[in-house]
């Protein structure tokens, strides 16, 4: 008998729904940040067995619109009432407002397996976790309540081999030698962009997005050229930085980061080009793989 299915992560942001997707995969697929909106796309993370396949599904924090990118990444969020053969609410202590309330109802009258996450319990006594599963029961008399730290690992394997339990009998729904739905190109621009989150302040961060020109491979080396996009020209001057210090600091340690993923030499070319109001275009939007529709 072999099991499989989406197992889809949902929650506000900064709960730790990307830091429970790589410890599940075994691999950084998801970028990790401090920052709010790290997580932009659905992104998926395949776990295989002999006997099982996993499909962990890692999407955007939820959030109030601003714009059009916002609008798309609610619409990653949503989709993962489609295909999902278990649901995954996460919350941290006292999260107890979802940022859209249709959403909460949608999870709390969903048919669909539910597992209500709090993670970070670490920081947590244990009456006070105690009372928070109580709320949680209450609120959600459908779900099964898994306390757990994503961060330290705690109650994670024990709650991997019950989604394992529960997971429908199917054939695998990619092959077994695959972690992820998307293309090498798609984390050279996540691995910058989270460069960028971690380095620059304010507003920054979320008017930058990353496209990759061209991923060349031979044996020893990858040559990538990529294009960071900003919405202004003061913001190029700023990603770019004094005598190109800031866009250099940004280069090395992105390099870093793709030598151990790809496991080869890289040869990062990187350009800073002002694509205006790039977020609420739906050309654009298009263009970086967020308008599905």
């Amino acid at each position: 008998m072999h099991k499989s299915g989406y197992i889809n992560i949902i929650g506000n942001p900064n709960v730790g729904k990307s830091t429970l997707t790589n410890i599940f995969v075994g691999q950084k697929l998801s970028i990790i940040t401090h920052k709010a909106q790290t997580t932009r796309h659905r992104i998926l993370g395949i776990v295989n067995s002999k006997d099982f396949q996993m499909v962990i599904s890692d999407t955007p924090g939820i959030l109030k619109p601003a714009h059009k990118l916002h609008e798309s990444m609610m619409d990653f969020v949503k989709m993962t009432f489609e295909d999902a053969d278990i649901l995954l609410y996460m919350v941290e202590f006292k999260d107890y407002t979802l940022k859209d309330s249709k959403l909460f109802n949608k999870i709390k009258f969903t048919n669909i397996p539910l597992f209500l996450i709090i993670n970070k319990i670490d920081n947590i006594d244990q009456p006070k976790l105690e009372a928070e599963t109580d709320y949680w029961k209450e609120a959600l008399p459908n779900a099964e309540i898994w306390p757990i730290s994503a961060k330290e690992k705690f109650n994670v394997e024990e709650l991997k081999n019950r989604i394992i339990d529960i997971l429908p009998e199917g054939p695998a729904y990619f092959p077994k030698d695959q972690i992820t739905d998307k293309p090498e190109r798609f984390f050279v621009n996540e691995i910058i962009r989270e460069k960028i989150l971690l380095y620059f302040k304010k507003e920054i961060p979320y008017s930058v997005e990353v496209i990759t020109e061209s991923f060349e491979e031979d044996i020893n080396i990858i040559k990538i050229r990529s294009i960071i996009m900003v919405e202004r020209s003061s913001q190029k001057g700023i990603i770019i930085g004094h005598k190109g210090e800031a866009i250099k600091k940004v280069g090395t340690e992105s390099r870093i980061d793709m030598e151990a993923f790809f496991n080869k030499k890289i040869f990062l070319d990187l350009q800073v080009k002002v694509n205006k109001n790039w977020r609420s275009s739906d050309k654009q939007l298009k263009r970086f793989g967020y308008n599905q529709k």
